[in-house]
């Protein structure tokens, strides 16, 4: 059930065409040699089947029956971020545990046929009932309820993570991951985010694996919280005494990032768009990040990309499947050039400029972007 490993500088094998349409663009082409890690990125955690439902007028109230106009499925949880990465192009690895249901046999199917990802580290595990996730979205807002039981007793992630330019973790205070320190050792570059601290603590001395990151990207409360800065701003620049890259996202306002090697700020406004639904909008923002890192664009660029492909993503329902590829990005890019008025802001045009180097003349639009589905089990057209 798992694809097989490809050599450093050649194309994975379990590509399928719908995924290589979807990488029509490799950000990182110029930089690849012969002796690159096999994987681009490398991520572990739980995959959730999502079952969002969309078109809903409010919350619902209690004791009454709520009609959406819309519902779909698709892997979520670790799988938002494992498509989001897959789809900008970067050569993905997941571990992960997938229950012998239907639904851990769609998930698996989504993720390595649909969107191309490597599951050689992830597993089936007899008799387990995957994960599931109900997302209602409303106003902008989402409202979940999630099932599961015990996870296996074994962790996903192997002992030694395979080799790969970067990894993406989520930290949790007060527990290291060991595989962290380990990919970390030998040279992959560990992006980090981070929950809501149950706890209450916020205490970064608890985030102990932060020591291997070069990148930590909390949103601006997160960061208040555990810098105690009253700002935003003033917490980014006070995480790089603990990391190299501090990125801080501000909601409505977009995001700042402070880079203490170089010695680079930025600071991007984020794009006007009307949500339908903000789930994975924060891993697609991460993916973007660590794209535009790995193909060394300034912070600014970098930044800009993030907030750019979270905005596609909202504008669609679902997680993973929401994300947006390079049609998407390319479209856009091409749109907001030809809309009147554009004469009168050339600074935000200017803003997204490196796209024009990225994104060619004709994207092969054979291949459309899988949207959810809305039930399980359809059969495929085509």
């Amino acid at each position: 059930m798992t694809p097989s490993r490809t050599i450093a500088g050649e194309e994975p094998e379990h590509l399928t065409q719908a995924a290589r349409c979807q990488t029509q663009v490799d950000p990182l082409a110029v930089l690849r040699t012969p002796d690159d890690p096999p994987w681009d990125v490398y991520l572990t955690g739980t995959v959730f089947l999502d079952i969002i439902f969309t078109g809903l007028d409010s919350a619902p109230v209690r004791g009454t029956e709520s009609w959406a106009r819309g519902m779909g499925s698709s892997p979520g949880g670790v799988a938002n971020m494992a498509t989001a990465l897959a789809r900008l192009g970067l050569r993905t690895s997941l571990a992960a545990a997938f229950g012998d249901d239907h639904y851990g046999e769609y998930c698996w199917d989504a993720l390595e046929q649909g969107e191309g990802i490597d599951l050689t580290s992830s597993r089936t595990v007899p008799g387990w009932h995957s994960p599931v996730t109900v997302s209602m979205a409303y106003e902008g807002e989402r409202t979940m309820v999630s099932h599961g039981h015990e996870p296996p007793p074994e962790e996903p992630a192997p002992d030694f993570p395979p080799s790969a330019r970067a990894a993406v973790a989520s930290l949790t205070p007060g527990r290291r991951a060991p595989w962290i320190a380990q990919a970390a050792r030998e040279g992959t570059r560990i992006f980090a985010d981070v929950g809501w601290d149950d706890t209450g603590t916020w205490d970064l001395a608890g985030l102990t694996d932060l020591e291997h990151c070069e990148a930590f990207l909390p949103n601006a409360e997160e960061a208040m919280r555990y810098t105690g800065a009253t700002c935003p701003r003033a917490a980014a620049r006070a995480l790089t005494e603990h990391v190299p890259v501090a990125v801080v996202t501000l909601g409505s306002e977009g995001a700042y990032a402070v880079d203490r090697r170089t010695g680079e700020t930025a600071e991007v406004p984020a794009i006007a768009v009307e949500a339908m639904d903000p789930t994975g909008a924060g891993d697609v923002f991460v993916a973007g990040f660590v794209t535009g890192t790995l193909a060394g664009w300034p912070l600014a660029d970098r930044l800009a990309f993030a907030g750019l492909t979270a905005a596609l993503s909202v504008q669609e329902f679902g997680g993973s499947l929401s994300a947006p590829g390079w049609s998407e990005i390319g479209a856009w890019w091409k749109r907001v050039q030809s809309l009147p008025g554009q004469e009168q802001s050339p600074a935000a045009l200017r803003r997204y400029a490196f796209l024009d180097r990225l994104v060619p003349e004709e994207l092969d639009r054979a291949w459309p972007l899988r949207r959810a589905v809305p039930t399980i089990g359809f059969r495929r057209s085509g």
